[in-house]
């Protein structure tokens, strides 16, 4: 079982920078693929980034490529979600989660997510 909690979100002006973190219990951090979801008001939660156990594979959604940034430490046990020239878009509470190794094909989908943190709280202002 891995226990995950996000810090790192706030409120930043458009065009600014945030990392989030994600800490993870457990000592089998490393054979979990892990993902970085958001939720903004009125909207579906949709994957931003997700990265494989081995940090080999990643997956970004369209709107976030060549600005964000998903790593992973798993000597730390942590997940990072750098993001660059943020938009008033980004906005929203972001999630991290966490799955068993699995298919690349399905690294993207938050059903395959078995464990999630409570979420950080990320606005970008005009």
């Amino acid at each position: 079982q891995v226990h995950v909690v996000e810090s790192g979100g706030r409120s930043v002006q458009a065009g600014g920078s945030l990392r989030l973190s994600c800490a993870a219990s457990g000592r089998t951090f490393s054979i979990y693929d892990m993902g970085w979801f958001r939720q903004a008001p009125g909207k579906e939660r949709e994957v931003v980034a997700a990265i494989s156990w081995s940090a080999g594979n990643t997956h970004y959604v369209d709107s976030v490529k060549g600005r964000f940034t998903i790593s992973r430490d798993n000597a730390k046990n942590t997940v990072y979600l750098q993001m660059n020239s943020l938009k008033p878009e980004d906005t929203g509470v972001y999630y991290c989660a966490a799955r068993p190794l699995g298919a690349l094909t399905t690294i993207a989908e938050s059903a395959e997510y078995r464990y999630w943190g409570q979420g950080t709280q990320v606005t970008v202002s005009s």
